[in-house]
């Protein structure tokens, strides 16, 4: 999965119950994260030692390093997970039960866990999973786990400054006058505005 194709996944996905989030919930874990970050000195404080290294090399399956920017893990994605999971409890279960499903399935397939892998195994571990409406219906924990995972991520990695840098996010800007949306872009879309919209 290339980081692309990764954030379409994710606009498809719905949320799933008990593994939501809101913008405040974001934020306050951003801001631990960076003040924890600065100190140098953190410690998962719900992860085990054994799923922080786990959840470390899915938020870097998920989103690599690139030309545009470093990795989820680079990024502090894997500290901000650790936050909003001792902010909100209702996440715990299913973040630790999807964990431990993958592991369980990775050992099933190869005999190791989803950390003990090799980068091949660990990818077609994700292949199976990263694409519901191509998923084997056996492996339906497994899929709810990755897409609310894959937004978690997601969530941590483009809210952060760089992350933002990343979308080419252009808000936030005051507009003297909105004159519509360039029309090579409307085209290219196969879109079209009434008269009136454009007068």
């Amino acid at each position: 999965m290339d980081r692309r194709e990764s954030f379409k996944m994710i606009a498809l996905a719905p949320l799933m119950a008990g593994f939501t989030w809101t913008g405040r919930d974001v934020e306050r874990a951003h801001e631990r994260t960076v003040a924890a970050r600065a100190a140098g000195d953190f410690e998962p404080q719900f992860f085990t030692a054994h799923e922080y290294e786990t959840v470390r090399l899915l938020v870097d399956l998920i989103l690599p390093a690139d030309e545009r920017s470093g990795s989820a893990t680079e990024l502090g994605v894997p500290e901000f997970m650790d936050f909003m999971m001792t902010d909100r409890p209702n996440m715990q279960t299913p973040m630790r039960g999807g964990l431990a499903w993958l592991d369980a399935h990775t050992l099933r397939r190869f005999g190791h866990t989803f950390a003990a892998a090799t980068e091949d195994e660990r990818r077609r571990v994700l292949d199976e999973i990263a694409y519901p409406e191509e998923a084997a219906p056996e492996l339906a924990h497994g899929v709810a786990f990755f897409n609310r995972f894959r937004n978690l991520t997601a969530s941590g990695f483009w809210t952060t400054k760089e992350g933002m840098e990343d979308l080419q996010y252009m808000g936030n800007r005051f507009v003297t006058k909105w004159e519509g949306a360039p029309k090579a872009e409307v085209e290219r879309l196969g879109l079209s505005f009434p008269d009136w919209a454009t007068e």
